[in-house]
């Protein structure tokens, strides 16, 4: 048995005597919730977005929609005197309006890629610059070279030789993109696309300026200041406003974006606000404790080791960490690793003082097989005869 439409206001959620722009608006919500760019894998979201779209196919359409009114889903499976013909069990909603950006974009007339000829913020610029790990830490200042657009001193940005002016588009009349009408399964449909004749601009330049080639805009090589702030982290990116692309039709510069590439210390590493690095301590400092030199972000610091501190004990230097981007006074902790190092190449006379010191403390060094004064250990088959041997 075939599964019950339901019905394609409900589907929507809007009223029967819902206008135009209130059913537009419903399909709109649920083609974006639902939609498989945006649901990938969702086999129920891609239900429910061709569910939605078949009832907005009917419903945006006056015609259609007078049918469903009048006789409902059988107005479309050739029942109840109905139209007939119009099956949407085989369609493939997806494929009908492409991408996601398509379903608001040409669908509603929109254009995905449709400009306006008005003042409009100039691209962004982006660049990068190497610091040391310490420069991340504390801040800087670095000097970057840059090939940047300015406008035209020649023809103002105009790109018209001087003495002529452009002309406005004939065949987008200077609102720099055209539309196209076009039939669909859903009737007539209109497409927004940025004018070919003009690029967007509205303008044409018939007379091209001799120093900027029409463009507008004369690109040099320019040296840019850049303020890393301190606690900067590997791959954050540092603003800096209208350093970017000149803007069109009078509209600002965009930004310069300076990411920040922060390159390895060969001791410390770093994790949020916190650093870590591990320092080597000797046997007898372990032992005996002592002072130990460990290296910082602030330089070299003198920590006290501990008699008896073990291999592997984490030690915390508090405020020796990286500082705050929001606040410089407060930083992070810096946590280091003791290592306790075995000695190597020992004199003769250096491996008789460990043996004494062996001799004294355990004497680990002597094996219990076979060395003096030692009873050599019985296996579990020895056990087992000296348990007969007793009997």
């Amino acid at each position: 048995m075939a599964e019950q439409k339901r019905d394609y206001y409900e589907v929507l959620g809007v009223d029967k005597n819902a206008d135009d722009a209130a059913i537009k608006k419903a399909y709109r919500v649920l083609a974006k919730k639902y939609h498989p760019d945006m649901n990938p894998g969702d086999k129920e979201a891609e239900k429910k977005f061709k569910e939605a779209s078949e009832a907005y196919a009917v419903l945006s359409d006056p015609e259609k929609r007078k049918q469903y009114d009048q006789f409902g889903h059988a107005a479309f499976d050739g029942g109840a005197g109905g139209a007939g013909g119009f099956d949407f069990s085989g369609m493939d909603m997806g494929d009908i309006f492409g991408s996601f950006g398509d379903i608001f974009g040409d669908f509603f007339g929109g254009g995905r890629r449709s400009s306006s000829n008005g003042p409009m913020k100039g691209a962004n610029v982006r660049a990068s610059v190497r610091i040391t790990f310490e420069e991340a830490a504390f801040g800087c200042e670095k000097e970057i070279d840059l090939v940047l657009k300015d406008e035209c001193k020649t023809c103002h940005g105009t790109g018209a030789k001087p003495g002529t002016s452009p002309e406005t588009c004939s065949k987008c009349q200077g609102k720099g993109k055209v539309v196209y009408t076009q039939q669909s399964l859903f009737g007539m449909v209109q497409n927004v696309q940025t004018c070919p004749e003009c690029n967007g601009s509205g303008k044409i330049v018939r007379d091209k300026c001799p120093d900027c080639r029409g463009t507008g805009y004369i690109a040099s090589r320019k040296k840019i200041k850049v303020s890393i702030p301190a606690g900067i982290d590997n791959g954050q990116s540092v603003r800096i406003r209208e350093k970017g692309e000149p803007g069109v039709n009078g509209g600002p510069r965009g930004d310069l974006l300076v990411e920040v590439v922060v390159s390895r210390h060969p001791i410390l590493q770093r994790q949020g606000m916190d650093v870590y690095s591990t320092a080597p301590i000797s046997f007898a400092q372990a032992a005996l404790g002592g002072e130990v030199r460990i290296t910082t972000i602030d330089g070299d610091v003198v920590y006290e080791v501990k008699p008896g501190t073990q291999t592997d004990t984490r030690i915390r230097l508090k405020g020796k960490g990286i500082p705050s981007l929001r606040n410089k006074a407060v930083r992070g902790d810096q946590y280091v690793t003791l290592v306790v190092q075995v000695p190597t190449g020992l004199n003769e006379a250096a491996k008789e003082a460990l043996r004494q010191f062996d001799a004294e403390t355990g004497n680990s060094l002597k094996t219990q097989n076979g060395a003096a004064g030692t009873k050599k250990k019985k296996g579990f088959m020895g056990k087992i005869k000296e348990s007969f041997d007793d009997l």
